[in-house]
């Protein structure tokens, strides 16, 4: 069979959740028998979200070949379970970028360099260039941003055009949109919805699917309505009220039979869905039995999203204990020298320090550490969360006072964390750090070890600081042992304490390959040793 096409836009307002229904029509078709990818197309003008402060875009999501992208591909990662690659990302300086190449190096002839078709052609292209990796029955492609920005116009103008090119039995249009309800009058609104649509079809798209956003069910007068107004069948109003939880969408889309319906229209077989483990996972969820209290402390903490992956990772922990974990945000800048003898902590059941850049809110980490080895609270460290545990070890076991890294003190006399010998003379910061899978192999007796299960494991890396092997012996001879090395460069990259219940801390992202229904790992083994540890205070 041909590739399917399918574009999924947003209208009235962002933050609707184009992601989330991209991930879950994803889930289904694949529950169908497809092969799913899923794409992003962001209007910014930056060539990825490496460089952007993550109060203001949110974690930065990065795939096996070590592409830097938009959190939303976090969410069709779990929700399809399949691992996704650089190619299913593009932004407008990516694409750009390389239009701006391309003329530099001849390749147009001389011609005049425009948006279309020059830009819009290279979108295209873009669009494809997943297919360069894997075959694929359906690629779904989610485009960033509401219908109305000036940015989105060269990649609804290139959707537009798309369908021409291959033709319109290969593509499929949907768009998401919000249906406010007026409290006052107790009426449902779809006036914005028809706005949004004239707007999408004066730009010659015709939706043939809309997913209609909302805090209440929508009545038959709202669908017909739609339908009516915006030139569509009624079965093809699809509701998408406010769910619990992310995880009950995929089954709410089907109810409403969003995936037969989009399987009818592209002319393919329906098929028989199989979504017994996913139907599993949400009443698992809907069940859950007591809670754990996880502590992250965090520079970032005024956007949940910065570490979006790392909550969902450790909810996945949760659901394999059928236990609720309840978080607590605790910003690293506001803990203070006291803080092991403070009662911040005297509630934690476990306490997650997560990854992030430059000097701010540092010493809170450290002494966050600190309460987690002294009190022997199960403690998971996450990149930087790695490097602070080993500043903290130097510093209070070691005795070297002024252990630091070198990204916080280039002159330090003990560098025990220091810049990678690869990264000395980089100088651009975009896309420039070590980035992508890499080999890791564990010793036995390690937890690490108990929690994989094998020797050589893969995992994601974000980073340009390690920790400096000069220090290595000293470390592990007073009692943190390296279990975790990369073999190719004797890189640690996990760090553990012997005398601890559980204080395992790496320098890679466990947090990108967790799945719902099969938690990763580590993030398993902390929520069972937090409960353990929950438990034992129950009993004293």
């Amino acid at each position: 069979m041909k590739t399917k096409f399918i574009f999924v836009t947003g209208g009235v307002l962002s933050s609707l959740g184009k992601g989330i229904c991209s991930a879950s029509l994803g889930r289904l078709l694949k529950s169908r028998g497809y092969s799913v990818t899923i794409q992003k197309f962001d209007p910014y003008i930056n060539i990825d979200p490496g460089t952007m402060n993550p109060l203001q875009h949110g974690e930065v999501f990065v795939t096996d070949d070590g592409g830097e992208t938009d959190l939303d591909l976090g969410h069709y990662e779990r929700f399809t379970d399949e691992d996704l690659s650089k190619y299913n990302n593009f932004t407008s300086g990516r694409i750009y970028k390389e239009v701006i190449d391309n003329e530099r190096k001849g390749k147009f002839l001389g011609a005049t360099i425009q948006v279309i078709p020059h830009v819009t052609d290279e979108i295209k292209n873009s669009i494809k260039k997943t297919l360069m990796r894997k075959k694929t029955d359906i690629i779904i492609t989610e485009i960033g941003g509401t219908v109305g920005d000036i940015e989105s116009l060269p990649f609804l103008e290139a959707i537009r055009q798309f369908k021409k090119d291959i033709g319109k039995e290969n593509v499929l249009y949907i768009h998401v949109t919000y249906i406010p309800y007026l409290k006052t009058t107790e009426e449902l609104k779809s006036k914005p919805t028809q706005h949004s649509v004239k707007e999408l079809r004066s730009i010659g798209i015709q939706p043939d699917i809309i997913i209609c956003r909302s805090e209440t069910k929508l009545t038959d007068s709202i669908k017909d309505k739609i339908s009516l107004f915006c030139d569509i069948e009624k079965e093809d109003t699809i509701e998408a009220i406010d769910a619990r939880h992310i995880y009950e969408v995929p089954l709410m889309l089907q109810k409403e039979k969003l995936d037969s319906r989009v399987l009818s229209k592209l002319k393919l077989k329906t098929g028989r869905s199989d979504l017994k483990s996913w139907k599993k996972l949400v009443g698992t969820i809907h069940h859950l039995d007591g809670q754990v209290e996880i502590g992250i402390v965090g520079k970032y903490t005024k956007l949940k999203d910065a570490y979006i992956s790392i909550v969902e990772s450790l909810n996945h922990g949760g659901y394999f204990f059928k236990k609720n974990v309840k978080l607590t945000w605790i910003n690293s800048e506001l803990i203070d020298e006291s803080c092991p003898d403070d009662n911040i902590f005297i509630n934690m059941d476990g306490i997650l320090v997560p990854y992030g850049f430059g000097f701010r809110g540092i010493n809170g980490k450290i002494n966050a550490i600190k309460c987690a080895r002294e009190s022997k609270i199960p403690f998971l460290g996450i990149c930087l969360g790695m490097q602070c545990a080993v500043i903290e070890f130097g510093r209070n076991v070691l005795g070297l006072k002024d252990a630091n890294s070198t990204e916080f003190a280039p002159d330090t006399i003990n560098p025990v964390i220091d810049l990678m010998n690869d990264q000395k003379n980089i100088d651009d910061k975009g896309g420039t750090m070590r980035l992508g899978s890499y080999k890791c192999k564990l010793s036995i007796d390690s937890k690490a070890y108990k929690a994989y299960r094998k020797k050589i494991i893969f995992e994601r890396h974000r980073h340009r600081y390690e920790l400096n092997n000069y220090y290595r012996g000293k470390l592990e001879k007073a009692g943190m042992i390296v279990t975790g090395v990369n073999p190719e460069k004797n890189l640690a990259e996990i760090v553990e304490i012997k005398d601890h219940p559980w204080f395992v801390a790496v320098q890679f992202h466990p947090e990108f390959k967790s799945r719902p229904d099969r938690p990763h790992p580590l993030f398993r083994d902390f929520i069972g040793a937090s409960i353990e540890y929950s438990s034992r205070k129950i009993k004293k």
